[in-house]
């Protein structure tokens, strides 16, 4: 590898690597059995941890340091405070102590928070997650930190993603404890593909939609889009390029493993996949990934969009999560040869289909967002239904042990290109079916449906609990066994679970109706938009799952409940309000002009010409004008159904309003002005339109 490549990685990071170079050796031990083992640190190591990594920023050109946190808004926060300390003669002393490292106190009342804190309780306290690393950004030093109120209560999403890794943690120690397995520590590890779209930032200047909104709210059809597949791993455009390898320059320093970067489907949409690492730390880098992607672009004069789907009628962008978990010997969801033979990896695999069908709905839930209801179910995006794919290999070890057959083992197959310079390859036993949500892919499972936008910690935290219920009914159950062997009673027990769970697998088209009809018939959950999943959030089972496992009290839960729903409806509202301003200020007077201009050149030549040959204009004067009086219609029908969706009290019918009142009109007002696009001059329409703003280059 080039030297220069590996110098570069890691160097803004407060890494392991760092902390030996800069603590003390006796320091190092104690807050690496604190980052590994989850053991206290008392002050006098904060201290100095703090000293070190002080000296560390300054050599670095560090100026300030900030508590790097997640509130429930989804994004990251920071307050920056400077490591100058005056001493009163004129001078100042450089000063970070062990309590600034630990603790902070932003104010608790001006983030979303679900009712737990109102602002005359303002206080809250952000807490040092030592199990992630500092960085430094913008010569500030920023310590990622959780965020809780006064009171003790999760105010963020690192908080409850921390207590699943730890109940995760300790029920699969439970599992492997019958297989005679005592590891140190089971690891959820987790990789994020994001995708996004970059555009020229001059057309994104000259769009409202996607200034206010981040997606456009109007758009007739390019006249290419991606029906030729061509952009799909293309030769990436030369300022695309650029701004890559920028971003990889920076994210290498942060030692964020970007690994690989191609064009996706979409004209202008394009991807980009770390290496994985824990689940904690993977999403801490995500965050910054997308930070670091939206200050970057406008480097190269672009602009990323980072919206589940800012163009109509093609490919929206995704978050696949791909998740794993395993201790430090072994990945627990690898099949290893023969899998049919592999009663730990049955378990777990079982353990992980009960989890998804049990708790199905907070799944479809922890992705549900404003932006992801255009995406998912359209072109590539895996419907709103969760099911499991397996494959064929798995799928024929379940049917035998839920009929009480012996399954038999699958050789792998070799590809044979028919050209012999060429190697024979072997074929995967899964296959990528790209329309499931949580498909099997190798030792792996890939969660689809999360949003490019998305904070990931909502859908891990879900997973990690939900598996984490079903390994403890197991380790409940074989511990209880009696006297049957332990091989014949997880048998058992993975069959009775297999039978009643096989429901949620599923391996064909999942964009089928046939597939609708059947998962409805099968009694699977088929929430459409994020009205109807999000009271799941707090059903009475789910409460008790977070309950339970110890990952959110039902105050938090609530809360998170809360906060969602007012995000959904205050985003409606937004995208509302923007829509009917842009009908009335920026299309109808250009309608209106261009069918003016019509009606005039049609007056002119008739005068002219009294014989004149005018039915076409006069055709498209007809047109025009049933244009403009249809976006008038849609623009009453849009204003009467958002009035009466904010006139309604109850946040949860608020968006039910917003969700099939509100936006089939937005739908309906769109499709009556994007109708006229294609009709109207190019010099009079008044903002980019697709072609514009997807083949800039």
């Amino acid at each position: 590898m080039n030297a220069d490549l590996t110098s570069r990685y890691g160097t803004m990071v407060f890494s392991d690597h760092v902390m030996k170079e800069y603590l003390p050796s006796d320091v190092y031990k104690k807050l690496s059995e604190t980052v590994k083992e989850g053991k206290p640190l008392d002050l006098d190591v904060a201290n100095a941890v703090a000293h070190g990594m002080k000296e560390w920023a300054l050599k670095h050109g560090a100026t300030h340091f900030a508590h790097w946190f997640q509130p429930l808004t989804g994004i990251t926060s920071e307050k920056h405070d400077a490591f100058l300390d005056p001493v009163g003669d004129g001078t100042a002393i450089v000063k970070f102590s062990g309590k600034e490292l630990v603790q902070g106190e932003p104010d608790a009342s001006s983030f979303p928070n679900g009712g737990l804190r109102a602002t005359f309780e303002a206080r809250g306290y952000s807490a040092w997650d030592p199990t992630s690393p500092a960085f430094i950004k913008d010569e500030v030093l920023c310590v990622p930190t959780a965020f809780c109120s006064y009171s003790g209560e999760a105010l963020d999403k690192k908080t409850p993603l921390l207590r699943s890794m730890a109940t995760l943690d300790k029920q699969t120690k439970r599992v492997l404890a019958l297989f005679g397995k005592n590891p140190a520590h089971v690891t959820v590890n987790v990789g994020t593909e994001q995708e996004y779209f970059l555009i020229s930032e001059k057309d994104y200047e000259r769009r409202q939609d996607l200034i206010v909104c981040g997606r456009t709210l109007f758009g007739a059809p390019p006249c290419k889009g991606q029906e030729l597949d061509e952009h799909y791993f293309g030769a990436i455009r030369p300022t695309v390029n650029s701004f890559m390898k920028e971003l990889d320059d920076e994210l290498w320093g942060f030692a964020v493993a970007a690994k690989t970067k191609h064009n996706e489907v979409a004209p202008c949409q394009h991807e980009l996949a770390p290496v994985f690492c824990n689940v904690n730390r993977a999403v801490d880098e995500n965050l910054l990934t997308m930070e670091m992607m939206k200050l970057l672009a406008s480097h190269h004069g672009l602009v990323c969009l980072q919206h589940e789907k800012p163009f109509e009628g093609i490919n929206g962008s995704g978050k696949h999560n791909n998740w794993s978990f395993g201790t430090e010997d072994e990945n627990l969801l690898d099949p290893g040869d023969t899998p049919e033979a592999n009663l730990q990896f049955i378990v777990f695999l079982t353990c992980v289909i009960e989890a998804v069908d049990n708790y199905q709905d907070l799944l479809r839930m922890s992705v549900a967002s404003c932006g992801n209801d255009h995406r998912l179910g359209a072109h590539e995006a895996p419907p709103a239904i969760i099911s499991i794919f397996l494959g064929d290999e798995l799928s024929s070890i379940i049917d035998a042990l839920t009929s009480g057959e012996t399954a038999a083992h699958t050789l792998r197959e070799q590809l044979d290109f028919g050209v012999d310079v060429l190697p024979n390859l072997e074929r995967d036993t899964t296959d990528r079916n790209r329309t499931s949500p949580f498909a099997f892919t190798g030792n792996k499972f890939e969660f689809r449906m999360p949003g490019s936008s998305v904070n990931v910690s909502d859908a891990n935290t879900v997973l990690d609990t939900a598996v984490a219920k079903t390994l403890k009914e197991f380790a409940d159950a074989m511990e209880a066994r009696g006297d049957m062997e332990f091989e014949h009673a997880a048998l058992n027990w993975v069959r009775k679970s297999l039978q009643a769970h096989k429901r949620i697998l599923f391996s064909g088209d999942g964009y089928s109706e046939e597939w609708h009809v059947e998962a409805e018939r099968r009694g699977l959950c088929n929430f459409a938009t994020t009205a109807d999943a999000l009271p799941c959030f707090v059903a009475e089972k789910n409460l008790e799952l977070f309950s339970e496992m110890g990952v959110l009290s039902p105050v938090e839960a609530r809360s998170r409940y809360e906060v969602k729903l007012e995000k959904y409806n205050k985003l409606m509202n937004i995208e509302a309000n923007t829509m009917e301003v842009m009908a009335r200020r920026t299309y109808l007077p250009v309608i209106s002009a261009y069918a003016t201009k019509i009606a005039k050149g049609i007056t002119t030549v008739t005068a002219a010409m009294p014989d004149a040959p005018m039915s076409h204009e006069h055709r498209e004067l007809k047109t025009l004008t049933e244009g403009v009086n249809a976006i008038y219609d849609g623009l009453d029908a849009l204003r009467d159904a958002h009035v009466a969706a904010e006139a309604i009290a109850d946040s949860q019918e608020q968006a039910n309003a917003y969700a099939h009142k509100v936006r089939p009109a937005m739908d309906a007002l769109r499709a009556a002005v994007d109708a006229m696009e294609p009709i109207v001059a190019s010099d009079y329409w008044p903002v980019p339109t697709y072609d514009d703003m997807l083949f800039y280059c």
